[in-house]
């Protein structure tokens, strides 16, 4: 009688601590998910998957706003620079996969970081350290077309999606875009792109300058400087696949017809970026 009883109680007290289990994971994922809503704001609730390009590129704008001021990231107020780098993306564009329904925003971040990076909706941003870091116009286009390549494959999208499903965060209707914005940029700044995503943005931005006729040959170039720095790997490579990797997988893409054309020349690049000297 007394086992039986024994069994009773360890029973009931298991179950016990299930429910409070269960409370508590629905309680923390509630309050996450408040966080990142902001309390009370009310949002457009958004499927990622079937996101529209308006609704992505309202998401990106929202982005762009937080990551500025967040303090995080500055812009670099030159405007011979910025619009050096904007002739750049406006001449890959065109070779892009979502070049017709996406309008993409080129910006140069005051950071002398060795850096670039891509949100939802066609925001691109360069550091002013890349661009002083790059040997020649065909360097710093391949590192545009690179980042282009993340947003024509639709990568952060594709991780705030699963960060939200990880969380608890997508309901029924979907998830609010304010949500999305606070993911995005958190993803950004505290997480790494997957060695996937790399790769295949390493790829579409390797065809993208191919057909806007820069050598080809830059990429892997480029891929190569930033791995032979030595000591402590620059910011653009702390978190992404090993450069040797990328550069062989580079150099067995590379279209012969294409490895050489424009932008080669260092005197022109020296001048064009003559003041981040």
């Amino acid at each position: 009688m007394l086992r039986k009883r024994l069994g009773y109680f360890l029973l009931a007290v298991l179950t016990a601590m299930g429910l409070w289990l269960s409370q508590a994971q629905v309680s923390q994922a509630t309050r996450v998910r408040d966080q990142i809503r902001g309390g009370n704001q009310t949002t457009e609730a958004v499927q990622p998957s079937r996101i529209s390009p308006e609704q992505e590129m309202a998401v990106g704008q929202q982005m762009n706003q937080d990551l500025l001021s967040s303090g995080e990231f500055t812009l670099y107020q030159n405007p011979d620079i910025q619009n050096y780098v904007v002739e750049i993306g406006e001449r890959l564009l065109p070779h892009s996969d979502r070049a017709d329904e996406l309008t993409y925003t080129f910006q140069v971040i005051a950071d002398d970081q060795v850096n670039a990076f891509a949100t939802m909706g066609g925001y691109v941003y360069i550091t002013t350290g890349l661009i002083k870091f790059a040997d020649n116009e065909a360097q710093l286009a391949s590192v545009v077309g690179h980042e282009i390549g993340h947003i024509d494959g639709k990568h952060l999208l594709t991780q705030i999606r699963a960060d939200a499903v990880r969380r608890g965060l997508i309901t029924a209707t979907g998830l609010d875009s304010h949500a999305i914005v606070q993911i995005g940029v958190e993803l950004l700044i505290e997480r790494p792109n997957s060695r996937e995503d790399e790769y295949d943005a390493d790829q579409r931005g390797l065809s993208m300058i191919g057909d806007a006729g820069y050598a080809q040959s830059a990429m892997p170039d480029f891929m190569q400087k930033l791995g032979n720095q030595g000591g402590s790997p620059p910011e653009f490579l702390s978190t992404h696949p090993a450069p040797d990797n990328r550069v062989e997988a580079l150099e067995e893409s590379i279209d012969p017809n294409q490895r050489d054309g424009d932008g080669l020349d260092a005197t022109a690049y020296y001048n064009r970026t003559q003041a981040l000297r």
